[in-house]
């Protein structure tokens, strides 16, 4: 959707948002109704009001900023996470007074059937319960703290998933190799240098063997990573350390003065990836060699289904052995489902992000839900198809929503190991 789209969606929203603070203002009133001080009534209610309207006016402020910027900022996502947490504790808080203004409908059509022969009944709607709107407050709270919860710490709250893995064709002296993986920095989108620090420490304590980072090193913009680049440069790993492309590196989401401009940004980001001693794989592949044998390590830009197809697997191929044990990586999990799991060169295990989770589900040892998952197969962790594994990482950073709520950001370890005959 292009940006003049997405501005008359969030218009609509906007809309649809002060229509939830009317019907919430008088569910406030008759919360507050039998409180004796008159003072604290109007705190309450209008003090709401003013919170809510405020948080809107100041999406469409931001809104005419953002029409003008490179991008999201920070102060963008913000703006936008304040009024969805704002948003969705307002559905709440309305459904929860909806099914109970249903309720006094129909007990009012139900009286006014049984009503003895010339008799008034007053009024047709009997006026709302005070518990209605105690029972809303506290189905609301659940999403407006769930919400901040996302915001001031769920999305740098750093959670190591570790996997191992087991082929019959591993070369032996690859037997207990580890691999160190990142997706998803989202670098324009940090607004805290301490917590994403305690990520990178995360990831540099594991002490693999192999660091690779699969794409999304910016939301847009080059300079977006410029801040934390000697930070991201602290991971190292004695095989080295290699890079993708995501789709948001391409900086195909914003509005360019010139294709020129647009071609030297995405030239300059090639530059700091190399300044952050990755290697940029860019249809093409590498040799990793230890103990005198060899795993070929690929790399492909941007595949996703529907955009930005510029991955050529076989491109990337060209050179490598047939028999080689191969490692891929592909941004974008569509490119396996679509692509890598059905050609005919084995790929033992392709490595992807893109996905974040949708930075919001839930995740147990029996049951897993995100709403991306309506729209990716595979949207996180492990997936084995034939002895093809894909592993999806949730992703370091966060984008457009600033938090993380059920699926919290990720390093990732695995571990190869020979399988016994």
């Amino acid at each position: 959707m292009h940006r003049g789209g997405i501005l008359i969606v969030f218009l609509i929203i906007a809309a649809l948002s002060l229509l939830f603070d009317w019907y919430v203002f008088f569910g406030l009133k008759t919360f507050t109704n039998d409180w004796q001080s008159k003072q604290l009534r109007y705190s309450v209610t209008f003090g709401y009001l003013v919170i809510s309207v405020g948080v809107t006016a100041t999406l469409l402020i931001g809104l005419g900023s953002f029409s003008t910027a490179k991008g999201m900022t920070p102060f963008h996502e913000w703006v936008l996470s304040l009024f969805l947490t704002f948003f969705f504790t307002k559905l709440f808080f309305v459904l929860v007074l909806f099914l109970g203004d249903i309720g006094r409908f129909f007990y009012g059509i139900v009286n006014y059937i049984a009503k003895p022969k010339g008799k008034v009944i007053e009024p047709f709607f009997p006026a709302r319960r005070k518990f209605i709107s105690e029972i809303a407050i506290l189905v609301a709270a659940v999403p407006f703290t769930s919400f901040f919860y996302a915001m001031l710490k769920g999305k740098y709250d750093f959670k190591l998933h570790k996997e191992t893995l087991y082929f019959d064709d591993l070369p032996d002296a690859f037997d207990g190799f580890t691999i160190t993986q990142i997706s998803d920095i989202h670098s324009g989108s940090f607004d805290n240098t301490d917590a994403v620090q305690r990520g990178i420490d995360i990831a540099k304590a594991q002490k693999s063997d192999l660091f690779v980072f699969t794409g999304d090193l910016v939301n847009n913009a080059a300079w977006e990573i410029e801040p934390y680049m000697d930070r991201f440069s602290q991971l190292k790993a004695p095989y080295g350390q290699f890079s993708i492309l995501g789709n948001h590196d391409y900086g195909d989401y914003i509005t360019w003065d010139s294709e020129a401009e647009k071609a030297a940004n995405l030239d300059k980001l090639k530059q700091h990836h190399k300044a952050l001693g990755y290697h940029l794989l860019l249809n093409e592949n590498v040799v990793i060699e230890k103990g005198g044998q060899k795993l070929s390590l690929v790399g492909v830009e941007n595949w996703g289904r529907g955009f930005i197809q510029l991955g050529d697997l076989d491109k990337a191929l060209q050179g490598v052995d047939k028999d080689a044990f191969k490692i891929l990586l592909s941004h974008d999990p569509t490119h396996w489902e679509e692509k890598v799991r059905y050609h005919p060169t084995t790929i033992h295990l392709t490595l992807a992000g893109h996905t974040h989770g949708a930075q919001f589900g839930v995740e147990t040892a029996h049951f897993r839900w995100s709403p991306v998952q309506y729209r990716y197969l595979d949207w996180a962790g492990l997936v084995n198809e034939k002895n093809r594994y894909l592993y999806v990482n949730r992703g370091f950073g966060f984008l457009a929503f600033s938090g993380r709520l059920g699926i919290w950001p990720e390093v990732t370890v695995i571990t190869l190991k020979k399988k016994m005959a």
